[in-house]
C-alpha cells in the first residue's frame, strides 16, 4: 500500500504497517497458472504515457492533471480505525495488485478529501444521511460484520472472506443485520463507495495510460476521431490474457441490488 509522505496526514505507522501486512493477491497466466508479475503500467497500451503529451495542453489543464500525480491529498477526515477498514475495502473493490506498489493509484486520499471538504453531487436521496455520515456508518457496519462472523477485524480477514462481506452489500443483503441499515439504504451506500473508487481511479493519468486514453483534447484537438483511427501520439493495442486470483470473487459479473428509481431521476426534458 502506497502512502506518500504528503498523504500521511495524521496516519500513524500502525495504519501503514497493518495494511502492508495484508494479503497480496496476484493475477495468473490462464494457461500456465503461473503468477504474473506486477507492472509499472498494466493494460493493453505498453509504453504509452498521457503525461508525455502535457506539452500540448494549456497551462491550467497541465497543472490540474499533474496535481493528481504529485500532490496526493493528506488524510484529514477518516480516523485511524476507519482508514484501515476503508483502505482494505477499496483494495478489494478495485484491486491494484497488477501494479508495482509505487505505481498504484491513491484512491482513499481522494475520497477522504471529498468528505473533508464536504463536496457532494448537489442532491441527497431520500432516507440517506449525508455522505460523511454514510461513510462512517457504513465502515462501522462492515467492521462489525467482520467481528460478528469471523471474530476478527476486517483488515485481518483473508481476501475471500472480505469479498463475501462486500458482496453481501453489493447484493443488498448484508450477512449480518445491523441497525446502520435501518438508517440508510445498503444499496445506495454500496453504489456511492464504488462510484467514488472508480472516479478516483480513472481521473488519474496512470489509469489513462492503462486504457489508452488520449488525454485532454484542448487546444490540440482530436483529428482522426470521426474515422475511428488513433491519433499520431497514441499506440496500438496489445492484448494479453490473465486470470483473476482464485482467492477472490473476481471474474464473475452479477448485477448489484437495484436501489430503485426516484421521482425526477429521469430528468425533466
Amino acid at each position: 500500500m502506497w502512502f506518500p509522505g504528503s498523504a500521511r496526514g495524521h496516519v500513524t505507522e500502525r495504519v501503514v504497517i497493518e495494511i502492508e501486512l495484508g494479503a497480496e493477491l496476484v493475477l495468473r497466466d490462464p494457461e500456465t497458472q503461473q503468477p504474473l508479475a506486477p507492472k509499472q503500467q498494466p493494460g493493453y497500451y505498453p509504453g504509452y504515457s498521457t503525461l508525455g503529451q502535457k506539452g500540448y495542453w494549456d497551462a491550467t489543464t497541465r497543472r490540474a492533471v499533474e496535481d493528481r500525480v504529485y500532490n496526493v491529498p493528506p488524510i484529514r477526515f477518516f480516523t485511524e480505525d476507519e482508514l484501515l477498514t476503508i483502505t482494505v475495502a477499496c483494495e478489494r473493490i478495485l484491486p491494484q495488485s497488477d501494479r508495482l506498489p509505487a505505481r498504484r493509484i491513491p484512491i482513499v486520499p481522494h475520497i477522504d478529501e471529498r468528505l473533508y471538504k464536504n463536496e457532494i453531487d448537489g442532491y441527497r436521496f431520500a432516507g440517506m444521511p449525508s455522505d460523511r455520515d454514510a461513510y462512517r456508518l457504513g465502515i462501522r457496519a462492515i467492521e462489525d460484520m467482520a467481528r460478528s462472523i469471523h471474530k476478527q477485524p476486517f483488515v485481518d480477514l483473508e481476501p475471500l472472506k472480505q469479498d463475501f462481506i462486500l458482496k453481501s452489500l453489493h447484493d443488498g443483503k448484508p450477512l449480518v443485520p445491523h441497525k446502520v441499515w435501518e438508517a440508510m439504504s445498503v444499496s445506495r451506500f454500496w453504489h456511492m463507495i464504488v462510484q467514488d473508487c472508480v472516479s478516483a481511479y480513472y481521473s488519474h493519468p496512470w489509469a489513462w495510460d492503462e486504457i489508452g486514453y488520449g488525454g485532454p483534447a484542448y487546444p490540440r484537438a482530436y483529428t482522426r476521431l470521426e474515422n475511428g483511427l488513433p491519433e499520431p501520439w497514441e499506440v496500438d493495442e496489445q492484448r494479453y490474457e490473465w486470470a483473476a486470483p482464485a482467492e477472490s470473487l473476481s471474474d464473475t459479473y452479477e448485477p448489484g441490488d437495484d436501489p430503485g428509481s426516484v421521482s425526477g431521476q429521469g430528468g425533466t426534458h
